[in-house]
């Protein structure tokens, strides 16, 4: 190949006619190409662009709208993290009630108790002194008719009044 570069000289000589030619072919081309494929691809050009630019502010709103949405998930969550500690210190201030309450409720039981005890104890202990009474006016008067039956001396008095004795300390 490089032979023949060589060995014509034809090759690097200048010839008008192929040169008119050429230039007249291209010109008829560049036509061609102007008139009817240059319309097409400026409209395909145009087409793409305005199909990127519509992409692009399609983006723009939907990173926007993407941006609104985080924010108004955002509020809602700090909306309900705000409901839900209001939930629990109302649910503490009520367990604080129920507890108040049930405190209050168990002391006045208590007092009630107390005061039951007390009254009963009370009624025993004047049931028992009223049964001691009895118990005491009954061997008083034992006592007496013993001591109206038999006449004794002094000696015998004494004696009489210390077995009585010694007969109360042992019931």
């Amino acid at each position: 190949m490089l032979a023949l570069l060589f060995a014509g000289a034809d090759f690097l000589s200048f010839n008008a006619g192929f040169a008119f030619y050429v230039a007249t072919t291209l010109a008829i081309f560049m036509f061609i190409m102007y008139k009817f494929a240059l319309p097409v691809m400026a409209a395909a050009i145009q087409e793409r662009e305005a199909t990127i630019t519509n992409s692009l502010e399609a983006a723009e709103k939907a990173l926007t709208r993407a941006e609104e949405v985080g924010n108004e998930n955002k509020k809602a969550l700090r909306e309900a993290e705000s409901k839900a500690q209001a939930i629990r210190d109302e649910a503490i201030q009520e367990a604080e009630v129920i507890r108040s309450q049930r405190l209050e409720a168990a002391k006045t039981e208590a007092t009630q108790l107390v005061e039951q005890a007390r009254l009963s104890i009370e009624q025993e202990k004047k049931a028992a002194i009223e049964s001691l009474r009895k118990e005491v006016s009954d061997l008083a008067i034992q006592a007496a008719s013993k001591i109206l039956e038999v006449e004794l001396d002094a000696d015998k008095n004494k004696s009489l009044v210390d077995s009585f004795i010694q007969g109360v300390t042992k019931n």
